[in-house]
């Protein structure tokens, strides 16, 4: 273990979380992975194996654990958190009192509050305070990176120098860290590349074919783009690593959640029996709903691929005619309203 480095504190024992704990740890950095389940923590501890999330998967000896959040903050000096979006807010609470205001933290969550359309980063804010914070995207699934298999992510802050610092500590020779200075449309990127996914995954169910599926996600990323134009993020950073890269790992990998859920739709499958039935968390269902939510604000945007994935999710709404839809809608050029409002 280095004397070197600082501890780091990452919170959420999911595939993800778990991840970038190991990732730390084989750099023999001081690193404690904070899950609020003590028993699956005690398990964790105890044999050093996930196998909710990543079977077969060996933990470093040196990575700690801790189910306690004034023990696994002793001492930290970066947080990383990796817990999902619509339980961010309830889980942050338990640790206002134990992160200093002056330590940065780096939100490797993805997905929008459904109550009220906040990225993560912004409910980071309002739980903890203002402080220097990052975000951490790409295509990166966790069974690959865990495996050791190359990947490249982006870290996105206003705060240069906590971008470098996020990159310094998470590069190694199987992960290739680059920096960005907007946040603000990574988490956009990261979240609706998700709705998109769901999309790609009902064209899988329907089995469409490789023609509907790039099409739909390269119509996929102007609306992303397109969003995010709106919402003051710049139209560059949906086509690195952040919005791009990660939609074309989440629209074809076999372990994508969100592709599944598409393709289970497609395949005539109910929303309700499908959530029933997983253990992990598909982001994309939620950040759909709050896409067409009152606090979303998309009036006016041109979404139609999102708007029939909704459809198809929250409505009841047949797939096949939500393809037809999408296919007949009335003749545009190609790029004409990329970064504007156009259909």
């Amino acid at each position: 273990m280095s004397d070197a480095q600082p501890p780091i504190l990452v919170l959420g024992n999911g595939s993800w979380g778990t991840t970038l704990a190991l990732v730390l740890a084989r750099k023999g950095l001081d690193v404690c992975l904070w899950g609020r389940d003590a028993d699956q923590i005690a398990i964790l501890a105890e044999t050093h194996l996930n196998e909710r999330y990543l079977p077969g998967v060996l933990l470093p000896d040196n990575l700690r654990f801790s189910a306690d959040p004034t023990q696994a903050a002793a001492g930290a000096e970066l947080v990383i958190s990796v817990i999902p979006t619509q339980h961010l807010r309830s889980v942050l609470v338990q640790f206002e009192d134990v992160l200093p205001g002056t330590l940065p933290v780096v939100s490797a969550s993805k997905g929008l509050e459904v109550e009220t359309f906040q990225p993560p980063t912004k409910i980071i804010g309002e739980v903890l305070g203002e402080r220097p914070l990052c975000v951490l995207t790409g295509p990166s699934h966790a069974e690959e990176v865990a495996r050791g298999l190359p990947a490249s992510l982006v870290a996105c802050s206003t705060d240069s120098g906590v971008a470098e610092q996020v990159q310094e500590v998470l590069s190694c020779e199987t992960l290739r860290v680059y920096t960005n200075s907007d946040p603000l449309g990574a988490e956009f990127a990261a979240a609706l590349k998700n709705v998109i996914a769901i999309g790609a995954g009902i064209c899988d169910g329907l089995a469409l074919g490789d023609n509907a599926k790039a099409a739909l996600i390269t119509r996929g990323v102007v609306e992303i783009a397109r969003f995010g134009n709106r919402r003051g993020a710049q139209p560059e950073t949906f086509f690195g690593l952040a919005g791009i890269g990660d939609l074309m790992t989440t629209c074809f990998s076999e372990h994508s959640r969100n592709r599944a859920v598409g393709e289970a739709i497609g395949g005539g499958e109910s929303l309700d029996h499908l959530l029933a039935r997983m253990h992990m968390v598909a982001e994309g269902v939620w950040t759909t709903r709050a896409l067409f939510g009152p606090e979303a604000e998309t009036e006016g945007i041109s979404m139609p691929i999102a708007k029939q994935v909704h459809a198809c999710l929250f409505e009841g709404k047949d797939p096949r005619q939500a393809v037809s839809d999408l296919m007949t809608r009335s003749p545009q050029e190609e790029l004409t309203g990329i970064m504007q409002d156009s259909t």
